[in-house]
C-alpha cells in the first residue's frame, strides 16, 4: 500500500470538530491531506436551520470518493445541539417512565428526530444512551439514560435504533461498556467502575448486546477504568475491552467510535496524539476530535502514520477500520441520499405539530 493510500485510510478514522458556521480553512486542509472521515456539529456551529443545512452541504463537498459523516449529539434533554425551531425533546428518562406503550412512543420520537436531522443533512446521531441509570448520584448520565433497569434500556434503545436507522440516520449507542453506575464525570476526571465481570454481564452489557443484535451502526466507547476487565487502561484505550469484549465476545461488526479524546479523563493524561494511537491500536475504528484545532488534529493523524511505520499499529488494523467505515457508509450514505431541505420545505419539517405532540406526551413523564 502506498503512503498516500495509508494517509487516506487513516484520515477516514477521524471525525473532527471545528469553530464557526462555515467550514474553516484548517478543516479543508485536513480533508485534503487525509480524506477526513467526518465532522461533528456543536452548538457553536449552529445559527439557524438554513445555515446548518448549508454547513452539511459544505462539509460533504470536502469528500473525495467516500462521503463524510455529518454527525451531532442530539439526544434530547440536557444534550441537544439543535434548539428551536427544531423540536426540543424532554430527557430520555421520560421514555422509561412511560409504562405501557413506551416502545411505541420511543419509535415515534425516533422517527420525528430522524426527519429533522435528515432535513438538515445530518447522517449520524450519537444516540441512544445505553447506560443504565443505577446510580442517582451520577453527575454526567442521570436523566440522559432511558431507564433504571437494563432490560428497559435494551428494549427502548433498540426501538430507537431500529427506527432511526430505518429512516436513514446511523445510530450510535453509548458509552460502552457502561457509564451509568459511575460517580465522576469523564469530562473532568477518570471514572472508576469497580464491578466484577458477572455484574457487568447482568446489567451494563445487556443494552449493548441488544443493540448489537439490532444492527446498530456504531457504538461509542466510554473513558472509564474497569479493573475487572483491564487494570491499567480505560475502556477507550483497552484492547481487552474494545477488541476483546466488544468485537470478539459480543460480535459487533459495525463502527467503534471513541468519545471525545479531548475530555480530561483521556486528554489530560495522554494528549490527543498518543490517545489517538492507543485508541486505534485498541480496536477503535474512529476517533472523535471534538475540540477545534486543526494543527492538533493533523498532528494526531500524523502520529498514527508514524505508529504504523514503526509497527505500533499493524497495517491490518488500519485496513480493518477502513473496511468497517466503507461498509457502514455504503449502508447509510450511498447515493441517492436526499440532499438537505431548503426554504419552506425545511421550515415545514422542523418542530411540526406532530413532533411537538410526541414531545408533549414524553414530557408528561418528566
Amino acid at each position: 500500500m502506498s503512503l498516500r493510500e495509508i494517509r487516506r485510510h487513516v484520515g477516514q478514522l477521524a471525525i473532527a470538530g471545528f469553530n464557526g458556521h462555515t467550514v474553516p480553512d484548517g478543516i479543508r486542509s485536513l480533508a485534503r491531506e487525509f480524506d477526513l472521515g467526518g465532522v461533528i456539529f456543536f452548538a457553536r456551529n449552529v445559527d439557524n436551520p438554513e445555515q446548518v443545512a448549508d454547513l452539511s452541504r459544505e462539509s460533504q463537498e470536502l469528500a473525495d470518493e467516500i462521503p463524510l459523516w455529518v454527525s451531532v449529539d442530539q439526544e434530547g434533554g440536557r444534550v441537544a445541539r439543535l434548539k428551536r425551531p427544531f423540536t426540543e425533546w424532554p430527557p430520555m428518562i421520560t421514555l422509561g417512565r412511560a409504562g405501557a406503550g413506551s416502545e411505541a412512543l420511543a419509535a415515534r420520537f425516533a422517527a420525528a428526530l430522524a426527519a429533522e436531522l435528515r432535513a438538515v443533512g445530518i447522517s449520524m446521531d450519537y444516540t441512544p444512551v445505553l447506560d443504565v441509570h443505577t446510580n442517582p448520584k451520577n453527575p454526567v448520565i442521570g436523566d440522559r439514560a432511558l431507564a433504571e433497569r437494563a432490560e428497559d434500556v435494551a428494549r427502548l434503545g433498540t426501538a430507537i435504533i431500529r427506527t432511526l436507522q430505518a429512516e436513514g440516520i446511523a445510530a450510535c449507542g453509548k458509552h460502552f461498556p457502561g457509564h451509568g453506575d459511575t460517580s465522576t464525570d469523564s469530562h473532568v476526571e477518570m471514572p472508576l467502575l469497580d464491578h466484577p465481570p458477572d455484574r457487568l454481564a447482568a446489567v451494563e452489557l445487556v443494552p449493548f448486546k441488544a443493540a448489537v443484535a439490532a444492527g446498530v451502526a456504531a457504538i461509542m466507547t466510554g473513558h472509564i477504568l474497569i479493573p475487572s476487565l483491564d487494570e491499567d487502561l480505560p475502556g477507550t484505550l483497552s484492547p481487552k475491552i474494545v477488541d476483546g469484549l466488544l468485537k470478539k465476545t459480543l460480535g459487533f461488526n459495525g463502527l467503534v467510535l471513541t468519545d471525545d479524546l479531548a475530555m480530561k479523563a483521556i486528554g489530560a493524561r495522554y494528549g490527543l496524539s498518543e490517545a489517538t494511537v492507543l485508541a486505534i491500536a485498541a480496536g477503535c475504528d474512529a476517533v472523535l476530535m471534538c475540540e477545534p484545532g486543526p494543527e492538533a488534529q493533523m498532528a494526531a493523524l500524523e502520529a498514527v502514520i508514524y505508529a504504523v511505520e514503526k509497527g505500533r499499529i499493524p497495517l491490518k488494523r488500519i485496513d480493518d477500520a477502513f473496511a468497517r467505515h466503507r461498509k457502514v457508509k455504503e449502508r447509510f450514505l450511498a447515493p441517492p441520499r436526499p440532499r438537505p431541505a431548503t426554504g419552506a420545505t425545511l421550515r415545514a419539517i422542523l418542530g411540526r405539530d406532530e413532533h411537538q405532540a410526541v414531545a408533549a406526551e414524553m414530557a408528561r413523564f418528566a
